[in-house]
């Protein structure tokens, strides 16, 4: 997909996130000499061109105060990984699940879902919870808590990124 140079501007101009505004999209238009609507059309052409592969937010968890983050994972055989990641889905407190390829003899793990709390022992409590759940009772598992957090970000477009990581 050709990236016209207003559409270059536009990727440059969201790489820090969006405006923390009522109208983000707006403000962006504001900025670019672009209408609101005009924005919004762009971003959407590039996210079909494939241009923007994700679009959406970072959280930032432990300036939320979310401390006590954990990754618990679970070895579950693999005519049932549908129906346990559904499962897990279903938790209000899990923020996300997903299912990957085993590792094996090192990581036995298929299914993975983050919890993010304020409290460790709740956090503990929360994954007691699911493991009395029919789909994942009796599978291996384990709970690794986060100890640091490492630098997120969005996306980089710009040339100016470019010359900093070369």
């Amino acid at each position: 997909m050709p990236v016209s140079v207003t559409d270059r501007r536009l990727l440059t101009a969201i790489e820090d996130g969006l405006p923390l505004v009522p109208e983000p999209y707006a403000e962006l238009g504001r900025r670019l000499g672009l209408s609101e609507a005009e924005v919004i059309a762009r971003l959407q052409g590039l996210i079909a061109g494939g241009v923007i592969k994700r679009f959406g937010m970072v959280v930032r968890h432990r300036d939320l105060g979310y401390t006590a983050n954990a990754m618990a994972v679970w070895d579950v055989p693999d005519d049932r990984v549908g129906a346990a990641g559904r499962r897990l889905a279903e938790f209000p407190f899990v923020t996300l699940c997903y299912r990957r390829r085993r590792q094996p003899p090192v990581w036995p793990y298929n299914l993975f879902c983050m919890i993010h709390g304020t409290d460790r022992r709740v956090v503990c409590d929360q994954i007691a919870q699911i493991n009395s759940e029919p789909e994942l009772a009796h599978c291996p598992h384990a709970v690794l808590f986060s100890r640091r957090a490492f630098k997120q970000r969005g996306a980089r477009y710009s040339v100016r990124e470019a010359k900093e990581t070369a």
